[in-house]
């Protein structure tokens, strides 16, 4: 399986946004408390900030961590089909034939990813391959 990541870039500008919309839940909470509004009013207020904490705590990690947290998985389609090409009639007779017969694979010995015949990186730890036989 293959994930796809989001990139630090945009993970940091997630967390700016994220600190900008929980002080925007802290200035509705004070306005709406000083007008004397429902308490309904003042909840939106503290929703705003419980979320936007939450957003940027998760982006600020993504933006920094070591091992980030994946958006997508992408998974072959050796491994599970796609339902949109069934549902058109799209699907392949024989699906491993796009990367080889089955035994052409071989498995990564750090993290145990399945693997191409010529890779020379792995493509899940990113660690290089020994040679093969």
């Amino acid at each position: 399986m293959k994930s796809i990541k989001p990139g630090r870039g945009p993970s940091a500008m997630g967390a700016v946004g994220s600190i900008f919309s929980a002080i925007f839940g802290i200035i509705w909470t004070i306005a709406a408390a000083s007008m004397g509004a429902p308490v309904f009013f003042w909840l939106f207020g503290v929703v705003f900030v419980i979320l936007g904490i939450v957003q940027a705590i998760y982006n600020f990690k993504n933006a920094t961590g070591e091992n980030r947290y994946s958006e997508f998985d992408i998974v072959d389609s050796t491994e599970e089909p796609d339902p949109l090409a069934q549902k058109l009639g799209l699907e392949r007779e024989n699906p491993e034939s796009e990367a080889g017969e089955a035994g052409d694979f071989r498995y990564c010995p750090y993290c145990g990813a399945r693997l191409g015949s010529g890779f020379t990186f792995c493509g899940k730890c990113g660690k290089r391959l020994p040679e093969e036989p």
